[in-house]
Formats: structure tokens, sequence, C-alpha cells
């Protein structure tokens, strides 16, 4: 029996629902931690950027608008379907990171966990940002959270799957769609997830996932002025200074870069930072002379 030809797998970008190549037709070379060439990768142009923030606007309004449990359900399968898929990912973060299977396994079961701890939050999350609040006057004041709208990401270098869950879940949670731009050096397991993705019920264009040069694809994010918030996870110090710049054009809200432990266990500001509140006043009306209202 004759040997098989080795099959490589060909990576591709998550844009839109669809797995489309760079348009510049450009990739670079993925290495291991010991410098053994993996895969070549999609290297993404700002024109793949300003692709991915146009699928992302067109998702908004139908993601925004589902139900908090409807979302919560969608990202529950996200988690069944990464946990089918459990070994490729194993092997795919030993390779990114340099880790043995048995690390690389913990990493890839804690994002599997983190998946199912953020669609817990989906019909939760408004319960402890949102609510009454007491006014003087014949009035009834109420607060509730909505989603900010396009958010882009540049995901952790170093954390190339637990960090990247930890950036994206919270996002897509509370109502937002985002524009991640992987782990430069280990992009792998990011568009791995691309597939899993698209066979999870999320509708296209809520993730939109980029590979390739980060201080390339990042500015020309942080400038758009379709994009309305920006976390700057994985930007060093002087990226991530040129970033806030470019982002003040807009106004865009952003989350600033900080010394962060994936493994820990996650808190509730990486969805309320992405997160706006509206506040309803509705008058009330007296029922006689107690002076009671309704």
């Amino acid at each position: 029996m004759s040997e098989r030809l080795s099959v490589f797998k060909t990576y591709k970008l998550f844009v839109g629902g669809k797995f489309p190549r760079s348009e510049s037709g450009r990739v670079y070379e993925v290495t291991d931690s010991k410098g053994k060439w993996l895969a070549n990768a999609p290297l993404s142009s700002r024109k793949d950027a300003r692709d991915a923030v146009v699928a992302a606007r067109k998702a908004t309004g139908g993601w925004a608008g589902a139900t908090a449990y409807n979302r919560g359900q969608i990202l529950y399968r996200v988690a069944e379907m990464l946990e089918g898929r459990r070994d490729q990912f194993v092997a795919e973060v030993a390779d990114a990171e340099g880790l043995s299977k048995s690390k690389a396994a913990a990493q890839v079961d804690a994002a599997i966990d983190r998946w199912v701890w953020y669609a817990g939050w989906t019909d939760k999350i408004a319960q402890i940002v949102g609510g009454a609040n007491p006014v003087a006057g014949p009035y009834l004041n109420l607060s509730t959270p909505e989603p900010t709208g396009v958010v882009a990401v540049v995901a952790p270098q170093e954390s190339s799957f637990l960090g990247l869950v930890s950036v994206i879940a919270p996002v897509i949670a509370v109502g937002n769609t985002v524009v991640v731009i992987a782990s430069e050096k280990a992009p792998l397991p990011a568009l791995s997830l691309g597939e899993v993705l698209a066979t999870s019920d999320v509708p296209g264009g809520v993730v939109n996932i980029l590979s390739g040069k980060t201080a390339e694809i990042s500015p020309s994010l942080a400038a758009h002025q379709d994009v309305n918030a920006i976390d700057l996870a994985g930007a060093d110090a002087e990226l991530s200074k040129a970033l806030q710049i470019a982002a003040a054009d807009n106004l865009k809200r952003v989350l600033r870069p900080q010394a962060v432990d994936w493994s820990a266990d996650p808190g509730t500001d990486r969805m309320t930072a992405f997160l706006e509140t509206k506040t309803v006043w509705h008058p009330t009306g007296s029922l006689g002379a107690g002076g009671s209202a309704y």
C-alpha cells in the first residue's frame, strides 16, 4: 500500500459567515515555538478590515434584537461544538503556545467552560446593570442596558485561545457584533474557531476573524467611523497609544490594555464595558385623595 500524500489545511478568514481569502492574496508563515512550519495564514489587508466592519454592521440589528435567551442558547451551542472538536484545539494550542498536551488541554477546557459561563449571563446581565431609579416626582424611571454596536478587538498575543474566547464571548453575549484581529504569531486556533462559529447557529457577521499583522490592520479599525468601540487587549504600549488617538476621532469607547490572568475566573467587566444605558421616563397618575399613584 503506497503512502498517502499529506493533506495540509488551508486556513481562511472568517467574515460575514463565509471563509474568504485575503483580498490582497497574501499569506504569511505560522511556526510553532521551535520554529517549525505549521501553516500559511491569510495576511489581512485594510480592505479586509473594512469588509469585516460592513458584515458586522449588517448583523447588528438582528443580533441585538434577538432575545437574551436565544443568544444564550447560541453561545451554548458554540461550547457544544468546541467540546466535539476538543482534540483539534488541544493540538493547535499546544503548537501555538509551546505547551504540553496536558497544559494545552487545560487551556481548551477552560475556554469551553468560559463559553458556557457567558452563555448563562445573556439573560441576567440586565438585572445587574439595569433597574428602576428613585425620582422626586410623579414619574417612573427605568434604566436598561443596550449593546454598543460594532466592537473591534485586538486579541491577546500570548493566549491564543483562552484569551481569545475571553475577549470575544462577553462582547457578543450582550448583543454586540465583533471584528477581531487574531494573535499575530499564533492565529490558527482563532481561524479554526471561525469554522466552529459557522456551524453553531451564530448569524453571519456577528463574529468576524482576521489574521495578519496587528499593527497593519488595527489602525483602520480604530479610525473607522462605523466602529463603535475597541478593545485593545492585545496591543502593546506604543500601538495602544496610536489606536487610542485614532479612536478619538469618532469618540469610540476604548477598553485599554491591562495585565490580565486569562486563567482567572472572569467577571462582568468585559460585558459592561460594551453596554450603553437607556433611561426611560414615564409619568404616573394620581389615584385619588390618598395621593397614591400608579
